[in-house]
């Protein structure tokens, strides 16, 4: 009985103080003289309830209309500013972009994070310049890449082979495949690949043991993730009981992860020397020798808690959205086909190096970016100093939001912007939309894996349409509902009917 009074009596108390943090930040907010418009807000949660009315980022595309691109909300005892426009998302990321160099402080960037030191939660500093600057150069540089060809060129003939059985090689007729798990697979091997030399889905896989433990702690961190009612409203901490269970996850992870650094560790005592293609895991531990002090165990584990949860899903999900506006649109299909037979032909698969030569296929990349990006609320940043948007005041300690899927749809700056029209970047350099898609994306903490994730939604599609004819499963349209999470999943997997092309038959029975 009395600890349930002393229960009552601490929750209270973090319910006032946060009560008294909405009070001084709502004072804080009245010195300021033109602060950005905003909806009405209900006391003590403000404006989270409109978060509860459908998926995040249509719901601020919708107030965006009625309150203009850059407007301002309060999510309980945080200040949060919205852009939806290039010119904001331009100043926000040149003028501002220093100021906006940091990302808010949630429990997940605590306990999951490893007390903020992974490159994705360290507030902007000689620590995060370090975890950015050895990512670009040993993980996603144009050299590291290309070393890593191999690993993407593997994975997805193992993927074209599971599939040629699947439809079998020797009969003319489609079968029906579940695409969802087989491009997540797909993105998880190679990534694993890459950080540990590792397989860890379908066939070929060494240990399914651990396998098996390695996805359920992955699908465990991706699900706790992010913000949640407690990063705005402390006093929920203790009710949702999300800290406990953060850190238990966290201990699993932590063990599991420390066992493929052991490992590595006992291979390169015992070899002296390292053959080959480097592990991102080899390149961390060579780097520990030298510099102890910096790449320690804890900080090389963040670096793969990164890279796993940032470059496996996300790539897959664009994948599955891709094939999707595929099969909707048969003569998007058929041209990406004649592409690819023209510049490639049947005699051998497609290759990295061709791709420079498939401009279609890169705008189907290009709109499945634009219509469905992955992260349709760039992740979140945070306002060090005050500071302008526009001709709005913005305080210090402000969360920024920008919402890349109101930009990517937008009539005033593309043509028919709900249609899916690959031709629409013919002849365009880059720059030309650079503010306009922004999947991954801008400024200093712009999303480092884009090259990567590039590489690798490409070579598989371009792959999966040069082996294969695809069709829908009926002539109902595919399904492109989104569901919830992180990464803007399907509401529904891809299912699709799979036929190996008779051009290709000889190719795939080479595999």
């Amino acid at each position: 009985m009395e600890n349930s009074w002393l229960y009552y009596i601490i929750l209270t108390f973090l319910f006032l103080i946060s009560v008294s943090k909405l009070f001084i930040l709502h004072n804080k907010q009245k010195k300021n003289k033109n602060l950005a418009p905003s909806p009405p807000s209900i006391p003590i949660i403000g404006h989270l309830h409109l978060l509860n009315k459908g998926p995040p980022y249509k719901t601020l595309q919708q107030l965006s209309l009625k309150y203009g691109p850059i407007f301002s909300l309060r999510f309980g005892f945080r200040s949060v500013i919205v852009v939806s426009s290039p010119s904001a998302v331009e100043e926000c990321f040149t003028k501002n972009d220093l100021n906006f160099a940091n990302r808010p402080r949630f429990l997940s960037g605590k306990h999951l994070n490893y007390n903020f030191t992974t490159v994705g939660a360290a507030p902007y500093g000689t620590l995060w310049k370090n975890l950015r600057r050895f990512t670009a150069m040993e993980i996603f540089s144009k050299a590291r890449l290309n070393e890593s060809l191999g690993v993407r060129k593997e994975e997805i003939k193992l993927l074209i082979k599971d599939l040629s059985n699947k439809s079998s090689l020797s009969q003319d007729f489609a079968v029906k495949v579940e695409m969802k798990s087989k491009l997540s697979e797909l993105s998880f091997n190679i990534v694993m690949r890459i950080v540990a030399g590792k397989r860890y889905f379908g066939d070929q896989v060494e240990n399914y043991e651990e396998a098996r433990n390695f996805r359920e702690l992955i699908r465990g961190v991706a699900y706790l993730s992010g913000a949640s009612n407690a990063d705005f409203l402390p006093f929920l901490i203790d009710y949702e009981g999300l800290e406990k269970r953060m850190m238990g996850l966290q201990r699993e992870f932590d063990a599991f992860i420390q066992g493929l650094i052991d490992e590595h560790k006992k291979k390169i005592c015992s070899s002296n020397d390292i053959i080959g293609r480097k592990t991102v895991i080899e390149s961390m531990l060579e780097l520990q020798q030298s510099e102890p002090e910096f790449y320690s165990d804890e900080i090389i584990k963040g670096i793969i808690l990164v890279l796993l949860l940032a470059g496996t899903d996300t790539t897959a999900v664009t994948m599955e959205w891709a094939m999707d506006l595929l099969l909707n649109h048969p003569n998007v299909l058929k041209k990406a086909r004649a592409e690819l037979d023209y510049h490639v032909g049947h005699n051998c698969l497609v290759e990295e190096p061709d791709l420079s030569k498939l401009p279609y296929l890169q705008g189907i990349v290009n709109e499945a970016l634009r219509l469905y990006p992955a992260v349709p609320l760039l992740v979140p940043r945070e306002s060090s100093n005050d500071c302008t948007i526009g001709r709005f005041d913005v305080p210090s300690k402000t969360m920024l939001l920008v919402n890349a899927w109101s930009i990517h749809r937008d009539p005033k700056l593309w043509d028919d912007p709900e249609s899916f029209k690959p031709e629409r970047y013919d002849g365009l350099e880059d720059e030309a939309y650079k503010l306009k898609l922004i999947p991954f994306g801008l400024g200093r903490r712009r999303c480092p894996g884009a090259g990567l994730a590039n590489r690798e939604v490409a070579l598989a599609l371009a792959s999966l349409i040069q082996c294969f004819e695809w069709e829908r499963i009926d002539e109902e349209l595919v399904n492109m509902d989104e569901g919830m999470g992180l990464s803007m999943p399907k509401a529904k997997p891809l299912e699709a009917m799979c036929r190996v092309r008779e051009e290709m038959r000889e190719v795939i029975l080479e595999l």
